[in-house]
């Protein structure tokens, strides 16, 4: 068991974890850290947290593992701000989807003072925000990516990887750079394209968007989704999303050039063969 876990940020992500932690009995104390008090209050309020605070000093003494739970870039400067605050023996993850800049990060820092570190990643989530939202069983039968490296230290791996599985999730791990290829194929690039779809339906027939049924609502959903959350995310992993988006115009062209070529025998082959790539997909 884990005798205190300190999360920073109790949002859908932090709160879940904190949720998940109680449910489960995964930890004697859990405290919440955050920026505004108010927000704070309700976790502590239904007995989610033990205790909260603003002070990341207070928050984070004594830890014995600490989960970084704000967006993306935030992540990166609240690393650089509790590196020198936790304890020797404290293990540090975090909850966001692109890691080679925190990894980056945590590297430069292992440097002045050798931590435990590893990277993590709930493939979990709502197109909605905040506590509000947080349930203690989001991450069950969810795929949590750990990401370490060849400096990790064993024992914050296991310790990582444990308490994932302990909140129902399945546990996979990919090295850095190679999950922010992956998230941004299978995350990142559905977003952008969302946010596009969204965008082409007011360009070509605003009107359209009163008659939008489920398909495309289904298709649109996550456009609905915080916008400085995922530019912060767009930003982050701007390098593999910008590749994946190159694949993705080579396949929009290919299937436009079957359209206009009219040949209706080509087009369904291709629609089949991708269809049969769907269903693979479990």
């Amino acid at each position: 068991m884990i005798e205190r876990l300190a999360i920073v940020g109790i949002g859908l992500l932090g709160g879940s974890a904190a949720k998940a932690a109680r449910a489960g009995r995964l930890a004697r104390e859990i405290v919440g850290i955050g920026r505004d008090r108010g927000r704070l209050e309700p976790a502590v309020a239904d007995g989610t947290l033990d205790r909260a605070t603003t002070d990341l000093a207070e928050g984070l003494g004594g830890a014995d593992l600490v989960i970084l739970a704000a967006p993306v870039l935030a992540n990166e400067a609240l690393l650089e701000h509790a590196w020198p605050l936790v304890d020797t023996g404290s293990i540090i993850t975090d909850v966001g989807s692109t890691k080679a800049g925190l990894v980056r990060t945590a590297r430069r820092l292992a440097e002045t003072r050798p931590l435990a570190f590893v990277g993590s990643h709930p493939m979990a989530g709502s197109e909605q925000s905040g506590y509000a939202i947080a349930r203690a069983d989001l991450f069950r039968g969810a795929t949590v990516i750990v990401t370490p490296t060849d400096t990790t230290e064993p024992r914050a791996l296991k310790t990582v990887s444990a308490f994932w599985e302990a909140t129902g999730a399945r546990v996979a791990t990919l090295e850095p750079e190679t999950h922010d290829r992956v998230v941004a194929a299978i995350s990142h690039l559905p977003h952008l394209v969302a946010d596009a779809l969204v965008d082409a339906v007011r360009r070509f027939e605003p009107a359209a968007l009163d008659f939008a049924a489920r398909g495309f609502r289904d298709t649109t959903r996550i456009a609905a989704s915080d916008p400085v959350m995922w530019q912060e995310i767009f930003h982050g992993n701007r390098d593999s999303l910008l590749a994946s988006l190159e694949a993705f115009r080579a396949a929009l062209d290919a299937l436009e050039a079957l359209v206009r070529r009219d040949d209706a025998a080509a087009l369904r082959a291709t629609l089949d063969d991708i269809k049969r790539a769907r269903e693979a997909v479990r």
